[in-house]
């Protein structure tokens, strides 16, 4: 007791002492101004006033008598002049600096000191209950007694220094304001006092501690008006924690959302009339975590938990959005993010909701309602537009869920379609509530996004209208064709479909005849690309399943179109998002359409589904250029690239394979028609590139032709040689050697000459050599099949063959300078000299060892006389050099 006097007792002197030393440092001010104005002025009289001026020079009207000198103060100056002298004082006293920091000591002394007091204040009402309880002092009565007591006398200081501080002329720190500091202490330590009341000591039931505990969050709240955000801080944190605070066997729901709901209007109350954004945003997130003890319940509390949410959206709604009922003002025609994300949160709560409680018919309605709403309130307060947006992902979310769900097989395998389409099999219970509720959905936001156009000075706004109302019908459509279809086909959906791209259509056709307003061509560009998408859609319910990658790609290909006949920049982005989700849809399943895929080589879903996508990306990428070579275009020349690509490649793999293109299996026939297409595919891009200039091009040209040659090193050279396997390459000429060797070797020397003068001289060369290689390997093999058959891993090397070896070799030299002469090629005459080369060292390292009798001397003599024949050449015919022209000697014939 004697403790708690005495730290009280200090804290009023405390106080009382601060205020003396801030009255003490004014007069010191007002002194030293005064002293400072005095030896300026000097003994000199101060000039008179005019009125004074006037006055003295006027003479007295007849018959009065002369005015009379004027009282004077005890210094001898008149009377008059003192509020003059007291003006000037005032306005000679030099104002602080707002510039300058303060320094260590004044921040010591009038920050951190203060701080530390209120802290200090606050563990000193806790420390003070400890140590009675420690040293058996006082009963638990006195104890909560003398706790509360404490708590008014800080309630009571804050209030008193309040006041004093504002009749005050000394200004008050915002960061250390003594008030706020002492009233928070005070709500620090009721908080304490009651929920040691409550817990400790068994003195008040729940509910009791519930509602002083309410109470005292709210009151604190209250007194954040008087004493600024640091006590609106602490009010808040207190008056969500309250319900942690005081547990319950049996919680009672309705109560503590009710509480909340209280508490949420208090809060928002305090940040709309204060204009802190921070309060309304911490109060939402507050109120959001408190949606997680209603997860954990089976089944769940839905009626409490939809209150919670419906009446946390109403006083957003009514408190925090700009332009709208109480709260703040708005610039007009701009999204701002307080008003949106509150609105958008309390959608999250009842999207939770939805999903929590596996469609309940209730969350449906709520969800519905707060969805309507939103479009309210966004309708006639363009600062919560972006709400919009948020809705709209949430619909989505909503059906896509409940359509997974009623379905989950088709995420892992192909589904059927319900028995008796259209009929109490496909449409009951919640199905009909979800149909409903997709319709006013869709309507709603249809119709809202169309009617918005027009409507604002600014482009986001109608463009977040009309973007949400193209996304929602369709993608509403897909969710109930995939619940109630089964992603099967279904004339019923592909008629609905139709209808849509009617509706987006003639949108489209009335906003491109209005007059040019912001955001409106974008908007009519969003409503276009809604009816390509409906008619994809069309497509797609109509036919198979694979028809979707189809529409999409051909849905990419009309968006480049349209951007190519309305140039808004948002269009070719939107091809190459489209492009995108294609390539996604096929590495989800390169099948394209499963086991549909058919075992016909060629004539299958492949050549639609990989032909289609590629021809559409290579149209939409030629519509793409004609405005300009940027991000959008290069993602869909990349995508035309990789689906003609995908298509020849999985083309071969399905045709080796069987029809099945996930058999685990390698062989040299699928290695070689690998190499082929990579590289004629690779000639067909150089020669592309040259006139488009791509990056694009060049870059996949590239990529291709280094691909053709890792495939060739590791493939046809390693792993599948059948110089080193039991591979039967077939006939005597006409065989696998013929596709996996010389058919490389052509198209690489064509692709050569294709990068000639146009690209680094050594890429040319390489790929000459790679050529040179892939032919030298094909006479080589085809050597070998003659003399072991199909198979050229079994059989001994005879002499003849290792002749027929040297004499090919040196034919095939002489071939390549032949050529080189002909057409004057010195990469051909290098070819032949290398081959030649070869020969020569194959003679004298294996002929000269391994081969015996006349085929040893046949071998020598033959490379002789073509070493020869070959030098004879070049001096006679290549490099043929004319004999200077000598004159006749003088008695000789000419």
């Amino acid at each position: 007791m004697i403790v708690f006097f005495a730290l009280l007792v200090a804290v009023v002197a405390l106080i009382l002492a601060r205020k003396a030393f801030n009255q003490t440092a004014a007069l010191r001010a007002r002194l030293d101004a005064l002293e400072a104005i005095a030896l300026k002025a000097g003994p000199a009289t101060p000039p008179l006033t005019p009125l004074e001026q006037t006055l003295a020079t006027s003479p007295p009207p007849t018959g009065q008598p002369a005015i009379a000198s004027e009282p004077t103060t005890a210094a001898g100056e008149p009377e008059s002049r003192a509020p003059h002298e007291t003006a000037g004082v005032a306005a000679a006293t030099p104002p602080p600096e707002a510039g300058a920091s303060p320094g260590l000591e004044e921040r010591v002394g009038t920050r951190w000191v203060v701080w530390l007091g209120g802290v200090t204040l606050a563990l000193g009402g806790f420390f003070l209950v400890r140590y009675s309880i420690d040293a058996g002092l006082l009963g638990p009565g006195v104890r909560i007694v003398l706790s509360a007591v404490f708590a008014l006398a800080l309630l009571a200081a804050g209030e008193w220094t309040r006041r004093s501080e504002n009749a005050s002329t000394i200004e008050i720190l915002s960061i250390a304001n003594i008030p706020a500091i002492l009233t928070a202490a005070g709500t620090a330590v009721a908080f304490a006092t009651v929920y040691a009341a409550y817990a400790l000591y068994d003195f008040l039931a729940p509910a009791t501690a519930f509602i002083l505990l309410g109470l005292v969050a709210l009151g604190t709240l209250a007194a954040a008006l008087l004493h600024g955000p640091m006590l609106a801080g602490l009010g808040v944190v207190g008056a969500f924690a309250t319900p942690v605070l005081v547990s319950s066997e049996k919680p009672d729901f309705w109560s503590l959302y009710v509480y909340l709901a209280i508490v949420t209007a208090a809060a928002f109350g305090l940040a709309r009339i204060r204009l802190w954004r921070w309060l309304a945003v911490s109060t939402i997130v507050f109120a959001l975590l408190w949606t997680l003890p209603f997860l954990k319940f089976d089944p769940p509390v839905v009626g409490p938990y939809a209150f919670h949410v419906l009446s946390g959206f109403v006083l957003a709604a009514l408190l925090v959005v700009c332009g709208f009922m109480f709260g703040p003002a708005s610039d007009e025609g701009h999204i701002e993010p307080i008003s949106s994300g509150s609105l958008a949160a309390y959608l999250l709560g009842a999207t939770i909701l939805m999903l929590v409680s596996s469609h309940a018919d209730a969350a449906l309605i709520v969800f519905t309602i707060l969805v309507a709403a939103a479009l309210f309130v966004a309708w006639f307060a363009p600062a919560a537009t972006g709400t919009i947006a948020f809705a709209a992902a949430f619909v989505f979310i909503v059906f896509a869920e409940w359509a997974v769900r009623a379905n989950p097989d088709m995420t892992v395998v192909p589904g059927g379609p319900l028995p008796g389409l259209g009929g109490p099999a496909a449409i009951e219970g919640s199905v009909s509530l979800h149909l409903a509720a997709a319709a006013i959905f869709a309507g709603g936001f249809g119709v809202a996004g169309f009617l918005a156009q027009g409507r604002s000075y600014t482009a986001i706004v109608p463009v977040v209208w009309s973007g949400a109302g193209v996304f929602v019908p369709l993608t509403l459509l897909i969710a109930l064709y995939a619940r109630i279809a089964h992603l099967d086909r279904s004339i019923p959906f592909a008629i609905l479909a139709v209808l849509l791209a009617a509706a987006f259509a003639t949108a489209t056709e009335f906003l491109t005849r209005r007059e040019s307003r912001p955001g409106l061509a974008i908007s009519a560009a969003l409503f276009a690309t809604g009816t390509l998408a409906a008619l994809a859609l069309a497509l797609t319910f109509a036919l198979e399943k694979g028809w979707l990658t189809i529409a999409l790609a051909l849905m990419s290909m009309g968006t480049a179109w349209i951007s190519m006949r309305r140039p808004i920049p948002f269009l070719r982005s939107l091809a190459a998002i489209l492009a995108g989700i294609v390539v996604l849809r096929v590495a989800y399943e390169p099948r394209i359409v499963g086991d549909a895929i058919g075992t016909t080589p060629i004539f299958n879903w492949l050549l639609w589904g990989y032909g289609v996508p590629a021809a559409s990306f290579w149209t939409a990428s030629h519509f793409l250029r004609r405005r300009a070579d940027d991000a959008p275009l290069r993602a869909v020349e990349a995508a035309a690239i990789l689906f003609t690509v995908l298509l020849v490649f999985t083309e071969i793999r399905h045709a080796v394979s069987g029809g099945d293109i996930y058999r685990v299996n390698t062989s040299l026939t699928e290695f070689a028609l690998q190499v082929c297409a990579a590289l004629a595919i690779a000639i067909g891009l150089e020669s592309l590139r040259v006139r488009s200039h791509s990056l694009i091009h060049n870059v996949g040209a590239m990529v291709l032709t280094v691909y053709a040659g890792l495939v060739t090193v590791f493939g046809l050279m390693l792993l599948e040689t059948p110089i080193l396997w039991p591979t039967d390459v077939g006939g005597v000429f006409i065989n696998l050697l013929l596709l996996a060797y010389a058919l490389p070797a052509l198209l690489a020397l064509l692709l050569s000459y294709a990068v000639a003068g146009r690209r680094h001289v050594a890429y040319a060369n390489t790929i000459a050599a790679f050529a040179l290689v892939l032919a030298l390997t094909y006479v080589t093999f085809e050597i070998r099949r003659l003399y072991h058959g199909p198979v050229l891993a079994r059989g001994v090397t005879t002499g003849a063959e290792q002749y027929t070896y040297s004499i090919a070799w040196l034919a095939f030299g002489v071939a390549l300078l032949g050529i080189g002469i002909a057409v004057d090629s010195l990469r051909a005459r290098l070819a032949s000299a290398v081959v030649i080369a070869l020969t020569i060292l194959k003679a004298f390292m294996i002929d000269m060892s391994t081969l015996t009798g006349v085929y040893r001397a046949l071998s020598f003599i033959c490379l002789g006389l073509v070493l020869v024949a070959i030098g004879w050449f070049y001096q006679r015919v290549l490099f043929r050099r004319q004999r200077p022209v000598t004159a006749p000697a003088a008695g000789q014939p000419g």
